[in-house]
This record gives structure tokens, sequence and C-alpha cells, in this order.
């Protein structure tokens, strides 16, 4: 049977742009503090939608999670794999995916997002400052150095992912970090 969540998942739609400003557009609007993570981090960064994205990747205050979960579930969004605080992906009925990353922020205004291994992944102070663009709409998102990092550690990269990190090395003038090829 295929599962409901993640790639392969059934029924699995792409996460397309106007999509994705629909879903920040309303969560900010309802209050939720968000942050764009993965691919289509890296495009609103570059202003431009460089490849089809599965999903949406949200970096989102823990505080605001009640608020998220309500809102996404107004327009058909369940949540079908992990919970908070680890992350956790809420599908629609149609198989557009949202990939929930939750952040406290300590008194240092450091924000902690505990990883499924236990250990936190530390946002620096001024890291989720930054703001892109899909479809001329500005969108929160992460500094182009730390959605490097996050897009680089961890995991081996594949063709898509790898040339995400190197657009955003040119665009940025940040050095490409080592990393593996999947």
């Amino acid at each position: 049977m295929a599962p409901v969540w993640g790639r392969g998942r059934k029924p699995q739609s792409d996460m397309e742009a106007q999509r994705a400003v629909a879903v920040v557009a309303r969560l900010t609007e309802s209050g939720v503090s968000l942050w764009l993570d993965g691919g289509w981090g890296v495009d609103a960064l570059l202003g431009s939608q460089t490849r089809p994205h599965d999903d949406l990747d949200l970096i989102v205050r823990f505080d605001d999670l009640r608020q998220l979960e309500d809102e996404l579930a107004q327009i058909g969004y369940v949540r079908v794999h992990g919970a908070p605080p680890l992350s956790f992906e809420l599908t629609d009925p149609d198989g557009h995916q949202i990939d929930v990353h939750p952040v406290r922020f300590n008194d240092g205004g450091e924000g902690l997002y505990r990883m499924q291994n236990g250990l936190d992944w530390v946002y620096p102070p001024g890291s989720l400052t930054m703001m892109g663009t899909i479809l001329d709409r500005d969108v929160p998102c992460q500094t182009p150095e730390m959605q490097m990092l996050a897009h680089t550690t961890g995991y081996a990269l594949d063709a898509a992912h790898r040339a995400d990190v190197e657009a955003l090395a040119e665009r940025f003038d940040l050095l490409l970090p080592s990393f593996g090829s999947a």
C-alpha cells in the first residue's frame, strides 16, 4: 500500500506556486509566524521558480501550531505523519503536502527545532529575517546562508537539490560547501 505522506504518496500533487502563496498568505494573515524552508524557500530567495516542488516546507513558531492546523483544516489539510515537537506532515485530499518544522525561541533569540534524533537544530538570531518572493508576493524566509546550511546538512543531494544550492551560492556569493550526492 502506498504511503499517504512523503515522496511516493498516493494521491500526490505538486505544490504549485499559486497554492504555496495562498497557503502562506492564509497562515500569515491569521497570525501564524512562519518562514519558508526547502525548495520553495530556495526559489523564494531566488525570486523565481526553478523546478517543480513536491511539497511546501514551513518553519513555524511552536506557539502557532494550533492556529496553523486550524487554518489548514479549513482548506482540507489533515496531519498524516509525525507530531509536535518534532516535524510533521499534512496533506489535503488531492495529495498536496505541507511539511512543518516547529521552532521554539529561547531568551537569546535562537530558534530551536527538535530533530528526529533528539538533538536541536539551531537557527541563530537573525537567520529567519529575509523576505523572498513567489509570484511577486513577499514571503518570509531564512537568510540565504541558513537556507544553504539547512539544504546541505545531513543528507545526500540529488540533482535538483544540488542545483538549488548552486543557484543560492551563485546569487548570494556564498561558498558552496562539500556535500554527498544521491
